[in-house]
């Protein structure tokens, strides 16, 4: 099926602009060898304890990646409450990225996507009975939790490299396409963290698979990540919804024939951009940069367009801006049992504490 030709256009500027970021990041290698020795020498300092982890009374599971960006953190935290509300008080602990507050922040019925950030703003909006708060300081931000609301577990969101907070369950996730161990330091790669740190990992979790995923090719990836013996790997991809939601509730794929616009402002739009194009939608593509909060001009520009498509965390920074918006919902889904192996593991660990 053809696309337009407005979209070639915008497709092959992203080319030359995609080249030459590739460009200026191998001429950055330098940076990245300073970068790593400096995040090797803070590991180092934790490890030796010249500085201090605190181990909290509450149980605390640590969702994490050691890149930025792109390798489902969300999903992953959202499949990790639907599976686990019902038996556990839960708690969620986010930084809260590119939020307008400061400090420590507990979500309530006014939040505002200004307040928490996006993804948390996403998930309180999504379980309005899970307790969802936002603190850079992750020590001050359990500590004010089990004060105020003493929950019986807290998960704490993208939190994988703050080390001031010891969790008792660390579960790192690392994007199929983009694996930690295929990855450099920034500003040259995506690493945010050392290699090494996947050791304190006691779950990893491969994301965003291809859903004919072969037992041999999984196999392959878990001996390229070389896990320990205490590790299990997990193997997961995204599942997009039937349906979009929108302005007059749920609308199927088919609706949208023509004059559709892609906006994303996410970090790896890939995996949504071949999800359509297998569906054969027909699309002008705007992207963005992750967590981006639009512009009047930009909320003016996308006012004219007849449908648009956007991301659930798209859609909550968009929602009373924009007309004619719908997202789709997406969800972590794992092979065979995968997903049940990895809640039953937590109830294990919870069995410490009881």
């Amino acid at each position: 099926m053809k696309r337009p030709v407005k979209e070639k256009v915008a497709v092959s500027s992203k080319i030359y602009i995609f080249v030459a970021v590739q460009i200026l990041r191998k001429i950055a290698f330098p940076i990245s060898w300073i970068y790593g020795m400096v995040v090797r020498l803070r590991n180092y300092a934790f490890d030796q304890e010249w500085f201090r982890s605190k181990t909290f009374e509450t149980p605390t599971i640590c969702v994490g990646n050691l890149s930025v960006g792109g390798t489902g953190k969300t999903p992953m935290i959202e499949f990790l409450i639907d599976a686990l509300q019902d038996s556990y008080k839960l708690a969620v602990l986010s930084r809260g990225y590119k939020r307008k507050s400061t400090g420590f922040v507990l979500a309530n019925k006014k939040s505002t996507v200004a307040d928490l950030g996006d993804e948390p703003f996403q998930i309180y909006r999504k379980f309005p009975g899970v307790t969802v708060a936002v603190d850079a300081d992750r020590q001050n931000g359990i500590a004010r939790l089990e004060d105020t609301v003493a929950p019986g577990m807290v998960l704490l969101d993208d939190a994988y490299q703050h080390r001031k907070v010891k969790a008792g369950l660390y579960i790192l996730l690392t994007a199929y396409e983009k694996l930690y161990v295929d990855d450099q330091y920034l500003p040259t790669g995506d690493l945010r963290d050392s290699r090494q740190e996947a050791q304190r990992a006691h779950l990893i979790v491969v994301t965003k698979c291809p859903l004919d995923l072969s037992l041999e090719d999984r196999e392959r990836i878990r001996k390229r990540l070389k896990p320990k013996t205490y590790q299990d790997v997990l193997f997961s991809y995204l599942a997009y919804a039937e349906e979009l939601t929108g302005p007059e509730g749920l609308r199927p794929l088919s609706f949208f024939k023509e004059n559709i616009t892609l906006v994303t402002g996410i970090a790896n739009p890939k995996p949504l951009l071949r999800y359509l194009n297998d569906q054969q939608l027909v699309y002008e593509h705007l992207q963005f940069s992750d967590h981006h909060f639009f512009t009047e001009k930009e909320l003016r520009k996308l006012n004219g367009k007849a449908k648009i498509i956007t991301t659930e965390k798209d859609y909550v920074r968009l929602a009373g801006k924009v007309k004619n918006l719908y997202y789709l919902p997406i969800r972590h889904r794992f092979f065979e049992e995968q997903g049940t192996f990895l809640v039953a593991e937590i109830h294990r660990f919870m069995k410490r504490y009881s």
